[in-house]
């Protein structure tokens, strides 16, 4: 009778689920109306008949004190905290109404409202809250120092009232002052150093500013330094900083400051670290040297890298392999450097080891294991892993408060807020109900959720269909006509862009699903008779994909190889025809490996793999990916293949 009337109770929530939703739907131009007023300042309730009752309403609130928090009554604020006790929307306005109270210097009603918080603002107010209080004891005094002793950078004026109390009561002593010193040396922060120095005495604070300049600029005067630990210390910083700016310098000054000074074997280790990695990064003609210079004690996994890379970049195949060969046995077995081993091996004639590594890197559903799979002429590993959660599971996800919030938050345009309900949703949910709000969120056009919900556990980097949504499809593949592209290609690059964001804008003002800029989209629509509305067309799905697909067929065009366009899409054309000049005739997975800019190398292997992945959703088989980085797409698709060893459990 039990299992009876659970199931007829399933049955009904199933039933009741679009209901619900309908009603929210009819619902959404009245609250995003009563948002806007409430961000206006200009809310009344009774202008907007049934919002009180909506899951939003507290949001609504907010908005409305948060507009004005100077007007925001103490009563009020008790009365909303406890109205949405344990939901974002009371946490968000407890930030902010603690920052109101700190302003009054109301500290009673500050200590009231206190719950523990990340801002080192607010902590600093609660210290000062305290302290005006009466409740400098000894817990107050730990939590000061500890404050002051964790701050390698800057800390905001208002906890500047705090450390002086620290300082008055005795507190503040020289230990913890060098404390702060040294660690805002380790950071690089001079201007750190000098404010922590001011309560020295006048012989320390001079050395202390000393110190300070030296990170600013070596100068002569360090030699001189008195011949200890933390001299030694902050020569090495120092010069650190100095050969991210000037190799060169740091290279020929560091033997005097090593040896007036007595640095460790460690410390000029760090040294020439950064000189080679700073002078390999650009492929500078002393790269090989500088990287001999370092021991291969203080190589790290960048490091690695980068060796392989600039013998790579001078075409010297024995030194790359070799190099190669002394990465971590960890690093060496991930699917790039198994691929580029078996590639090294192949060029310097080893050749059937080269088809044993070329095996393994294959069993890698990644851009190098693809590349490793057309080497060997076998189809595309990818074990798929598509669950049946069934409507009765994905139902009572969908239902949770927190994500009917998060949903609707999203589809009204507050993606922080929506981003706060989704967190808290997440907390409470074990990994298939994680895996199904994904599901969710995808439902409601909130399609990032997948990059940054699953990968908890290895399985879920088997989700494939959920990683790599495909939405826009009759537009993306009318342009792809249109521009005589893959259509893969273009989801791709809105894959890596934006992941299907169309309200994406990044820091560079680029907008978007295909994150174009408002200059590119003007001259863009302009070249194909495309009627401009201004930046905020950009907005616009088709208007997007169209822009953003005439501007990829236009590099195409200019670039020739769409290996090559992905590298100018993402950097641009300057630092592309440097990459072009410096290493003409390489070949394309070479030629990739050895991009300069970290962020462009992975972007281009990252958008040629999700291509591969894009074709297996919209074909069930792929263009191979040598084909695809050389333009031939009329090219015979391959199939995928699971190997057996990793078949799917579920």
């Amino acid at each position: 009778m039990f299992a009876r009337h659970s199931l007829i109770a399933m049955a009904l929530a199933c039933l009741a689920l679009p209901a619900a939703a309908q009603k929210l739907d009819a619902q959404r131009p009245m609250v995003r109306a009563a948002l806007e007023a409430a961000e206006r300042g200009s809310f009344d309730a009774t202008q907007f008949p049934g919002v009180a009752s909506h899951p939003l309403y507290g949001w609504v609130e907010y908005a409305s004190m948060a507009r004005d928090w100077a007007g925001v009554s103490e009563g009020q604020a008790q009365a909303f905290l406890k109205r949405y006790a344990g939901q974002p929307v009371a946490e968000t306005f407890r930030s902010g109404w603690l920052g109101e109270l700190a302003k009054r210097e109301d500290w009673p009603g500050f200590l009231a409202a206190w719950q523990p918080r990340e801002s080192a603002t607010l902590r600093c107010a609660e210290l000062s809250a305290r302290a005006a209080t009466g409740k400098l004891d000894a817990d107050w005094t730990r939590d000061a120092q500890a404050l002051w002793r964790g701050a390698a950078k800057s800390l905001p004026d208002s906890c500047d009232p705090v450390f002086a109390a620290l300082a008055a009561q005795g507190q503040l002593g020289a230990d913890l002052r060098w404390q702060r010193i040294d660690a805002a040396a380790a950071e690089g922060q001079p201007g750190v150093m000098r404010a922590a120095a001011r309560g020295l005495p006048p012989a320390d604070a001079a050395q202390a500013n000393d110190y300070a300049a030296f990170l600013d600029a070596p100068r002569p005067s360090a030699l001189n330094w008195p011949k200890t630990e933390r001299s030694r210390n902050m020569a090495t910083y120092g010069l650190m900083r100095l050969a991210r700016r000037d190799a060169s310098a740091a290279e020929l000054q560091l033997p005097q400051y090593a040896n007036a000074l007595g640095l460790s074997d460690e410390q000029r280790n760090k040294v020439l670290y950064e000189i080679a990695l700073w002078t390999v990064a650009s492929y500078e003609p002393d790269s090989a040297r500088r990287l001999a210079a370092v021991p291969d004690a203080a190589y790290d996994e960048k490091l690695h890298e980068w060796r392989v890379r600039e013998a790579m970049a001078r075409g010297d195949w024995r030194s790359a392999l070799a190099a190669l060969r002394k990465m971590p046995p960890k690093q060496r077995e991930d699917s790039r450097w198994r691929y580029f081993e078996a590639r090294l091996a192949e060029e310097t004639g080893d050749k059937a080891e080269a088809q044993r590594l070329f095996a393994q890197a294959a069993k890698s559903s990644t851009f190098h294991g693809f590349l490793a799979a057309d080497r060997l002429n076998q189809p595309y590993a990818l074990c798929a892993w598509i669950p049946n959660d069934g409507d009765a599971a994905k139902a009572a996800v969908a239902r949770d408060p927190s994500m009917v919030r998060a949903m609707e938050l999203w589809q009204l345009d507050r993606p922080n807020w929506a981003t706060a309900e989704w967190n808290d949703a997440l907390k409470r949910f074990d990994d298939t109900q994680r895996r199904i709000a994904v599901e969710v969120a995808q439902d409601n056009g909130w399609f990032d959720r997948a990059v940054f919900a699953l990968g908890k556990n290895p399985d879920e980097q088997r989700l494939y269909q959920l990683r790599f949504p495909l939405h826009h499809g009759d537009t993306i593949r009318r342009e792809a006509a249109k521009n005589a592209l893959d259509p893969a290609w273009i989801a791709a690059e809105i894959r890596a862009e934006s992941v299907f964001n169309p309200r994406a804008r990044s820091q560079a003002n680029a907008l978007g699903l295909m994150q174009v800029v408002p200059a590119t989209g003007a001259t863009t629509a302009a070249k194909i008779g495309l009627p401009w509305g201004g930046a905020a067309s950009l907005y616009d799905s088709d208007t997007n994909i169209a822009l953003g697909s005439a501007y990829l067929r236009e590099l195409l065009n200019k670039y020739g190889l769409p290996y090559v366009t992905i590298a100018a899409y993402n950097a641009g054309p300057t630092p592309t025809a440097r990459w072009q000049a410096q290493r003409p005739g390489f070949d394309a997975d070479f030629w990739i490996e050895t991009i300069s800019y970290k962020e462009t190398r992975e972007y281009v292997a990252r958008v040629l793999a999700f291509s591969v992945l894009y074709d297996w959703r919209l074909n069930g088989k792929a263009l191979p990916l040598t084909d695809r980085m050389h333009g031939r797409i009329d090219a015979q698709r391959k199939p995928f293949t699971c190997p057996t060893a990793q078949m799917p459990k579920s």
